[in-house]
């Protein structure tokens, strides 16, 4: 029952040895350890109570690396342990309130253990490891921070200062941001290489010119949001939502009944864009005219499609938790779904004239990044231009193919949606 335990990008050992978790515990509760019983009322666990153990969750990810030991007396110290098939009772427990009562929702690692008690017997205990999170958590009782061994309530300008540090007030860029928990050698070089020079320089160094890693205010040197984006061979380990959901329906309905194709797509930006050209591909019907000669046409231009994701991988809101890219293919249309409202002064109507960027950096190496030959020829020779060119060549292409112009639309003022209509044979074509 981990919470993405499996590809979570913990890089610092909290506890790890059963030695120096017995000494921690030894010590008591502090800023990054937190000690609970756990008691049963039929088949359900009734303390922690939910709400209380929701707000000292949050407050360890508002704070620090922290670790929450189940299983130990707070007050004795007493290693009292939790009976062996209710374990996993424990660890579901804590995995609803982390996606349930937490906003958003809280990364953890678990661990089953077995530590002495007093008596030397060996009693079974659950570990479950908070890094310091990228977002500022909500609980149910607000927004907390942990300061000793103690949760306290935030007070405003803490709390403005703090969304102001994890870049979700948008003052400070947040792919330039430090990831928590990730290092210089979460960075694949052979990906880092294609935006730095042969140097006399350190690796280090180089890297932190280009903004690819980032020094948190204590010193630490992690990848910047970019980097792992770009640099990493699997980013959603430290960001789950930077991905692209890719569906293809059968007729003009969003149906699961009626998929066709599905696929959710990973890797660095470059490589997700990609793997939806080639989602497009295989699902996209070509059409062939008599005009009078033969002429073969898609429903979609690939340059129109290519700048449209290039666009809503480059201009996406990464801070928005939980929600990622979503490209669904109908009979008649092409949605792409792109999480965030537009950036600075940009309007639906103003769109094609304006050029105005969220990610300046991601744009920035994305400019630098040769277009792989499977994409073929769109036209230029990198993922990204600077000229503003994209949404008008959207627009053209779709328009000179389908006879209808794209559409944008903002939902909710939190997500852009752009339509592609497809093209349409006549009756005469074969």
């Amino acid at each position: 029952m981990n919470n993405a335990t499996a590809a979570s990008p913990w890089r610092v050992a909290m506890f790890d040895s059963h030695e120096e978790l017995l000494q921690k515990i030894r010590l008591g509760e502090d800023t990054s350890l937190e000690l609970k019983t756990v008691r049963f009322r039929g088949g359900r666990v009734s303390d922690p109570r939910r709400d209380d153990l929701a707000d000292e969750l949050a407050a360890i990810a508002n704070t620090h690396d922290g670790v929450v030991v189940f299983g130990v007396d707070d007050k004795s110290r007493e290693i009292v342990g939790i009976p062996l098939d209710r374990l996993e009772d424990v660890e579901r427990y804590v995995f609803e309130i982390c996606n349930e009562s937490i906003m958003p929702p809280l990364l953890f690692r678990s661990f089953r253990m077995e530590l002495p008690d007093s008596s030397g017997s060996l009693q079974a205990i659950l570990k479950v490891e908070i890094p310091r999170s990228l977002f500022v958590h909500e609980s149910p009782g607000g927004y907390f921070y942990r300061q000793g061994s103690s949760k306290r309530k935030m007070p405003p300008d803490y709390l403005a200062r703090l969304f102001q540090q994890r870049s979700q007030a948008r003052l400070i860029r947040f792919d330039e941001q430090p990831v928590p928990n990730s290092a210089m050698s979460d960075l694949s070089e052979p990906l880092w290489r294609r935006f730095t020079t042969r140097s006399e320089e350190p690796s280090e160094i180089v890297l932190l010119k280009r903004n690819l890693l980032s020094r948190e205010e204590n010193g630490e040197i992690r990848c910047s949001v970019a980097g792992v984006l770009l640099c990493c061979e699997h980013p959603q380990r430290f960001l789950s939502n930077a991905y692209i959901e890719a569906v293809r329906y059968r007729g003009s309905r969003q149906d699961s009944n009626y998929q066709i194709d599905a696929q959710k797509i990973y890797g660095p930006l470059d490589a997700q864009i990609n793997q939806v050209m080639a989602f497009l591909k295989r699902n996209q019907a070509i059409f062939a005219e008599k005009r009078p000669q033969r002429i073969e046409r898609p429903q979609y231009s690939d340059r129109a499609v290519f700048e449209a994701v290039v666009n809503a991988v480059a201009h996406r809101d990464y801070s928005i938790f939980g929600s990622k890219i979503r490209f669904f293919m109908f009979d008649d249309r092409l949605e792409i779904y792109s999480p965030g409202a537009l950036p600075n002064t940009v309007t639906i109507d103003s769109i094609a004239l304006r050029q105005a960027t969220r990610n300046e950096l991601i744009t920035s190496l994305l400019a630098e990044t040769p277009i792989a030959e499977s994409i073929g020829n769109i036209g230029r020779g990198f993922y990204m231009e600077k000229r503003g060119d994209g949404v008008p060549i959207i627009f053209e292409e779709s328009l000179q193919l389908s006879g209808r112009k794209p559409e944008y639309q903002l939902i909710d003022d939190a997500e852009l949606l752009l339509t592609i209509w497809a093209f349409q044979p006549t009756q005469d074509n074969d």
